[in-house]
């Protein structure tokens, strides 16, 4: 399959709203391209997400899909949430849960989960995967927390135009709409679907946020970003985003949640928690995803 990188951001002066520009590097993974957002050299967190990649748009032959074998976070809650295609999650816990466009699968892992990501019922065919998966930290006295599973049907979710923008809420609040998705922190995600010459304030509230450009172009100030560039604001700033062409652009941030440390699928305040995790999976004493025998191996 084929990309194109980000074109460059164009900003023709400093301060202002944007306080960062980040320009993840897309990794092609053979079938499909992801650019891994967050963490970055740049920046590690805006509010509780630390984990934000941009997965395609990709295209796949009958026979071929997206199979992320199982594999074991601890101390964060993920979002799978996409624009096109479908994925079947799977747990430890039981869960079976096929997502598709405009719906959200939150998994809550706690002090450990088990999960794989799979094509649906669409492998046989050809088919088309676009999304945004995240990882949000838990705060820090909820990081053992026990891990769940939930499901929110796309219908379930506040979507409304305001300003000529069509506006959905996946999680938080955000002119005078409030998402039915319960997280642990206050947090903002929404996705913006606008159309060329639209404008938008992003609401105010939020500690920390930043703005994805999934497709398109847009203006923050004098800085414009297009497809495959966040743009990190400076706190309590409220950043107005200009669309220069027809865009799709995700809004995430929330409370500054402290200093956490990653690697691999591992999140915590404790470096002695990520190293019991490591061990945990190399000597099986995670949970298993029943009929799923395969699994991802420690890097």
């Amino acid at each position: 399959m084929s990309y194109h990188e980000a074109a460059k951001p164009v900003c023709s002066e400093s301060g202002g709203s944007v306080e960062l520009i980040v320009e993840p590097k897309a990794k092609d993974l053979g079938e499909f391209t992801v650019r891994r957002v967050l963490p970055s050299a740049e920046r590690r967190m805006v509010g509780p997400f630390i984990l934000l990649d941009h997965m395609g748009p990709a295209e796949f032959t009958p026979g071929y899909g997206v199979q992320v074998r199982p594999h074991p976070p601890i101390g964060l809650a993920t979002i799978t949430y996409l624009f096109e295609g479908e994925i079947v999650h799977r747990d430890d816990l039981g869960y079976t849960q096929a997502i598709q466009p405009g719906a959200v699968n939150l998994m809550t892992a706690g002090r450990g989960i088990v999960h794989s990501e799979r094509a649906g019922d669409d492998l046989n065919e050809t088919s088309r995967l676009h999304g945004s998966p995240s990882g949000m930290a838990l705060p820090e006295d909820q990081q053992e927390c026990d891990p769940d599973f939930v499901h929110h049907p796309a219908d379930q979710l506040p979507r409304f135009e305001h300003d000529g923008v069509a506006v959905t809420v996946i999680i938080g609040s955000a002119y005078g709409h409030n998402s039915p998705v319960e997280v642990r922190a206050s947090m903002l995600y929404l996705e913006l679907q606008m159309p060329k010459g639209s404008e938008i304030t992003l609401p105010d509230g939020y500690e920390e946020l930043a703005a994805y450009v999934v497709d398109g172009s847009v203006r923050v100030d004098e800085c414009t970003f297009s497809s495959g560039t966040m743009a990190v604001f400076r706190d309590g700033s409220a950043p107005r985003i200009v669309a220069s062409e027809d865009s799709r652009v995700m809004i995430v941030g929330g409370a500054n949640m402290g200093k956490r440390h990653i690697w691999w699928n591992f999140v915590s305040t404790s470096k002695a928690r990520i190293e019991q995790a490591n061990t945990d999976w190399q000597e099986g004493r995670f949970g298993k995803v029943e009929g799923d025998d395969e699994f991802i191996p420690l890097p």
